[in-house]
């Protein structure tokens, strides 16, 4: 059993107890950790503390405002977790967005693509920068990430470019805090029914997809995600870095 007791999480981009980012909260939780968890905004901060509340942290956890498209933002909320946590051991970006993401790629705006890279590639890089001097050796990132870095999927258009940029920043953050004993992975998720994922067109045909050629025949399911992320985020997974890992029952090894 992995025991996380004494560990700090800062989790973002726990939108809901649907989210993958929730599941990953859950595991952590169980597991021993304290769980910080951010909200974008004061309008969401109810929310966010009923999440705290259901994954059993409303006295031991905390909440941070953190709007990722902000340096200023993300200063404040590290400064503010600094002042009840002085060492922070896992840091989980599960954040991502892209305006008009229905739009095919050729279609993209150059404003609707700085936001996209934005908000799901440079905000792990800003975040990092931030946490990373509060991290001790031993210490995990981990971010989301999807298959459509690599392959091309019908309807994630401009987010499939994105992810192959956050794939890219993964390898390149392991290399460069490899010195610093702190480990950088991505996990790499199936489909699964988010509220995010409802906004890609046609979802529910990936779906049908997954099941009849993964190996596994069948979807991965949150549980699964937040398990493998308990995983990396621990000391078995001490020697593991800069890494894409799958969690999609296999899918990734199908050709036709």
């Amino acid at each position: 059993m992995i025991d996380m007791k004494g560990k700090v999480a800062v989790i973002l981009g726990v939108a809901n107890k649907r989210s993958i980012a929730y599941a990953i909260a859950e595991k952590l939780a169980a597991a021993g950790a304290t769980l910080v968890l951010s909200y974008q905004s004061d309008r969401l901060k109810k929310a966010s503390e009923e999440l705290l509340e259901s994954l059993g942290q409303a006295s031991t956890g905390l909440l941070v405002e953190c709007d990722v498209a902000s340096d200023d933002a993300i200063s404040a909320a590290f400064a503010h977790i600094q002042t009840k946590f002085p060492e922070i051991h896992t840091l989980v970006h599960s954040v991502g967005f892209a305006p008009n993401i229905k739009n095919a790629v050729l279609d993209t705006a150059r404003a609707d693509f700085a936001v996209a890279n934005d908000i799901s590639v440079y905000s792990l890089i800003a975040i990092a920068r931030v946490a990373v001097p509060k991290m001790p050796e031993g210490s995990s990132i981990l971010t989301l990430t999807y298959y459509g870095a690599d392959k091309v999927f019908p309807n994630y258009n401009i987010m499939g470019v994105c992810k192959a940029g956050l794939e890219a920043a993964v390898r390149y953050l392991a290399a460069e805090l490899g010195p610093k004993k702190i480990r950088v992975n991505a996990i790499s998720a199936g489909p699964i029914n988010t509220l995010a994922a409802r906004g890609i067109g046609d979802f529910a045909t990936i779906l049908d997809t997954v099941t009849k050629r993964a190996p596994l025949h069948r979807n991965v399911e949150q549980d699964e995600v937040g398990n493998t992320a308990l995983f990396l985020s621990s000391d078995l997974a001490s020697g593991i870095t800069g890494e894409i890992t799958f969690v999609d029952c296999g899918f990734n090894v199908t050709g036709i």
